[in-house]
């Protein structure tokens, strides 16, 4: 039984789903386009892999970022950090906005008459993988009944699970960026998946880390659980929230961070980019 539990932002044990005519559309219902997760090899191709079961339990773990944005439910649960917003401000999101020490996946932000009012920043981090996904994604396809390559769905190679070096990495990035926030007094969300958190709290120093997130603290981390329904789909849902300053996330790499941009020039990067298309919309 082929290990990917979602394909093209559906569950392999959802009924009633048109299999064929997903494959070859190849849609992400979060991006609302075609999968961007290519084959290098075959880039007219799309991967479709949003999530995984994993391990001797088994568990469901997401591998796509972009997994993390159905019903924008993360967006939403970062509302209470825009602590200026005010009734009658749009919302609007904008991604990949660049500041010392990287991009931003995400700016939630609080407008009124073009002008930007508040703003929080969220990082989606997912696991990301060992090996190669594809010839399970062939054995899915085989097992929904759509005509693949045989030759590819037989290839034993298989995918392991990069927690070292993917923790290592998002709290490096972390390190870079939050003292950019704090300077600013804004916040930066974390959003990463229970099992995530699970892994970094046991093999990084995180008993400084505030279990109850405080509003004051610069940096917020919220984890998300896979919760499946009763239409055999799989729901995200807010499992806990934790906060942390920029101190915090030194002492977790033992670092210290080197970030510093004024409030003026994110604003301004942020007003140029607002328009019709970056409404937050349902």
């Amino acid at each position: 039984m082929s290990k990917v539990i979602e394909l093209f932002g559906n569950s392999k044990t959802k009924p009633d789903v048109n299999w064929l005519d997903i494959v070859a559309n190849q849609p992400c219902p979060y991006l609302q386009k075609r999968c961007i997760k290519i084959r290098k090899s075959q880039p007219e191709i799309s991967i479709g892999t949003c999530s995984v079961i994993y391990g001797k339990k088994a568990i469901p773990i997401i591998i796509c970022p972009h997994r993390m944005l159905e019903r924008k439910q993360v967006f939403i649960d970062c509302l209470h950090l825009l602590t200026t917003h005010q009734p009658g401000n749009e919302l609007h999101i904008i991604s990949e906005v660049a500041i010392p020490g990287g991009n931003v996946d995400y700016f939630l932000i609080s407008v009124n008459g073009s002008k930007v009012k508040d703003f929080v920043g969220i990082e989606l981090q997912t696991l990301d993988t060992t090996g190669t996904v594809w010839p399970e994604r062939q054995r899915l396809l085989e097992e929904l009944g759509v005509p693949v390559d045989a030759p590819k769905s037989k290839d034993s190679k298989s995918f392991g699970m990069n927690w070292k070096m993917t923790a290592k990495t998002i709290l490096v990035q972390l390190h870079h960026k939050i003292e950019t926030f704090e300077n600013i007094n804004k916040k930066l969300v974390l959003v990463i998946q229970d099992c995530f958190l699970h892994y970094i709290q046991r093999e990084f120093n995180f008993s400084h880390v505030s279990h109850q997130a405080q509003l004051g603290d610069s940096l917020h981390i919220h984890t998300y659980t896979m919760e499946l329904q009763i239409n055999q789909s799989f729901k995200l849902a807010l499992d806990s929230r934790l906060s942390t300053d920029a101190n915090g996330i030194a002492r977790c790499l033992d670092l210290q961070a080197q970030a510093n941009i004024e409030l003026e020039q994110i604003i301004q990067t942020l007003e140029a980019r607002i328009s019709d298309n970056t409404l937050l919309s349902f």
